[in-house]
């Protein structure tokens, strides 16, 4: 998938869409394009304020979008579960797109780590609660972005939450190598259970959003959020991987999406490979019995593969 085709994806009239974090950026630009080919989109937002502004830019774009607005807050999982409890119809496709980058140490209400606990542990948690709407479509999807930093990734089970030593780019790698790691997993289980359901995963390469304003300010940072706004592709393009992902008739579980240019930064969306560690079960399913104790979520149904 390219530019020139993102206004091309398949028909999705009446599917039922929820894309976290999609006020703005990659997760706005995937809203646009899903509602014009007439998805029924909602956006999963922490903000009432930005996500209304966001509805009514989908509704510009996008004239009779059935498009609305649902509070969540990935931070905390009260908030996850008021969302997931209020959905009660099938979710054909669920995109777990929200996240911050790089912040410095803070914790969630619930006592995580703000990447760890946003990044992973909650859209953990989501896809986990929302598990019975998605059986309830006839070919549901959940899509997890992950990010080029995953391929720095490693968990730390001694210290997942980053309490002993805290590094923001090792604790982010590492939020993002878990959203990997659990659609991988996902996939084992779905597809040892025989179900429908595809969890496939993306990356936008290196897009130039908004990502980086929960980084705080030092002069570091603020030149690498200048590098963003020069090099980084828009994010139009960032999305194009998301959408592949999400939309692409040819898909089978465990898929990863990215851009096909120099490094996997920018270029046209096609099929890439995560670093190969992302394969390995042991650690996934590790990372899967210990994020269910953490959220306490699990998921329905759903054994071991």
């Amino acid at each position: 998938m390219n530019s020139t085709d993102q206004h091309q994806l398949q028909d999705l009239e009446g599917r039922a869409v929820v894309i976290t974090g999609a006020n703005s950026g990659l997760g706005l630009q995937t809203a646009i394009a899903l509602a014009r080919r007439g998805a029924s989109v909602t956006l999963a937002c922490r903000n009432e304020a930005r996500g209304t502004t966001a509805v009514e830019t989908v509704r510009s774009r996008v004239p009779g979008a059935t498009v609305e607005l649902r509070i969540l807050d990935l931070s905390s999982l009260a908030s996850v579960r008021r969302f997931a409890a209020g959905w009660t119809a099938p979710l054909d496709l669920l995109i777990n797109n929200a996240g911050v980058m790089a912040t410095p140490r803070i914790l969630t209400e619930d006592g995580f780590e703000q990447q760890l606990g946003i990044n992973h542990l909650g859209h953990y948690a989501l896809t986990g609660l929302l598990l019975p709407r998605l059986r309830e479509a006839s070919f549901p999807r959940v899509v997890s972005v992950s990010s080029l930093a995953h391929k720095r990734g490693t968990i730390n089970f001694d210290d997942l939450n980053s309490s002993t030593r805290y590094r923001r780019w090792t604790a982010y790698s590492q939020s993002k190598i878990a959203n990997l790691y659990f659609t991988m997993e996902l996939d084992r289980r779905v597809r040892a259970n025989g179900e429908q359901l595809l969890a496939v995963a993306a990356h936008p390469g290196l897009s130039n959003t908004n990502l980086t304003a929960g980084m705080g300010t030092t002069p570091v940072l603020d030149v690498l959020g200048g590098f963003f706004k020069l090099f980084g592709q828009s994010d139009i393009a960032g999305a194009l991987p998301i959408l592949r992902a999400a939309t692409s008739p040819t898909a089978s579980g465990g898929d990863y999406s990215g851009p096909d240019g120099p490094g996997e930064t920018r270029g046209n969306a096609v099929l890439v490979a995560p670093a190969p560690r992302v394969l390995d079960p042991l650690v996934a399913g590790k990372l899967w019995e210990v994020s269910a104790a953490m959220t306490g979520v699990t998921f329905p149904d759903l054994p071991a593969a």
